[in-house]
C-alpha cells in the first residue's frame, strides 16, 4: 500500500494515525520493568516499582540515567540502554504481549486507507520486533528515540511523525499510554486519544481519555477526539 497517496474514505477521518508503542499497543512495559530489576540487582541495588514507573514513556537514555542516579549500577547510559534491549527484544521474540484491541484497531484503521507512523521512544531494533509481528505495509513509517534529537516529552517526535506522512499535526490523531508521551503529542499540536495503562495521566487540553481500546474502530477514535480537533482547527 502506497501510505502517502491513499485517501482516506470518509473526509472526517485523520490525515494519519501516530502510535506510541510501549504499553499502548503492547505491554512490554513489564519486559522493560523486569530488565531494569535484573540489571540494577546485578549489581546489588534494589529496584522500586516507585522507580520503575518514573521511566515509563521517557526517552531510553533518560531512564537509564534515572537507572545511574539512583542504583549502584556504573555503566554508562548508553551501555545501559544496550542491556536493557537486549533482554526485553529477546522477550518480544518469543511472545509479543498485544493491548486489548490494539492489533484489530491497526487493521481496521489500514483497511480504511489512513497511514500509520509508530512513535517510540525505543530504539528501530526493537520497533522492528513490532513491525515484523504486523502485516506488511501496516506502518508507513517508524519513528524511534535514535532517530530524534529531543525525545518524549519534547514534541519533535511526534512532529517528525506526521512530517513523515505529508500531514499538519492537527490533522492527525496520536494514541499514547503516558504523561512524557501525552505531553509530547499534545505539545505537537495532535489530537490524542489517551489509554492510560501502567501510570495515571492527569487531564490535559488536546487529549481525550479512554479505559481501553478493545472493541474500539476507526470511527470512535474519531468521534471521541472530535472535541479536541475542533479546537485544533484554524478558525
Amino acid at each position: 500500500m502506497d501510505s502517502k497517496s491513499s485517501e482516506p474514505a470518509d473526509p472526517t477521518y485523520p490525515a494519519g494515525v501516530l502510535w506510541d508503542m510501549d504499553g499502548t499497543l503492547v505491554d512490554t512495559e513489564p519486559y522493560w520493568i523486569a530488565a531494569e530489576h535484573e540489571l540494577v540487582e546485578e549489581y546489588g541495588g534494589v529496584w522500586t516499582e516507585e522507580l520503575a514507573h518514573l521511566c515509563v514513556g521517557n526517552a531510553l537514555l533518560v531512564s537509564a540515567q534515572l537507572i545511574r542516579d539512583n542504583s549502584p549500577v556504573t555503566l554508562t547510559p548508553e551501555a545501559i540502554v544496550d542491556r536493557l534491549l537486549e533482554g526485553v527484544i529477546a522477550q518480544m521474540r518469543e511472545h509479543v504481549p498485544w493491548r486489548p484491541g490494539a492489533r484489530e484497531l491497526l487493521e481496521d484503521i489500514a483497511a480504511q486507507g489512513i497511514p500509520q507512523v509508530l512513535v517510540t521512544m525505543s530504539y528501530a531494533s526493537f520497533a522492528q520486533v513490532l513491525v515484523d509481528a504486523c502485516p506488511p505495509g501496516t506502518f508507513a513509517s517508524i519513528v524511534t528515540g535514535d532517530q530524534v534529537t529531543q525525545g518524549k516529552p519534547h514534541p519533535e517526535p511526534y512532529l517528525t511523525a506526521a512530517a513523515t506522512v505529508d500531514a499538519a499535526p492537527q490533522d492527525c490523531l496520536a494514541v499514547e499510554d503516558s504523561v512524557p508521551g501525552s505531553t509530547s503529542a499534545v505539545a505537537a499540536g495532535v489530537p490524542t486519544v489517551v489509554v492510560p495503562h501502567i501510570v495515571t495521566v492527569p487531564p490535559m487540553d488536546g487529549a481525550v481519555q479512554t479505559d481501553s481500546l478493545a472493541g474500539l474502530l476507526l470511527a470512535d477514535l474519531v468521534a471521541a477526539v472530535e472535541p479536541v480537533r475542533r479546537v485544533a482547527r484554524p478558525a
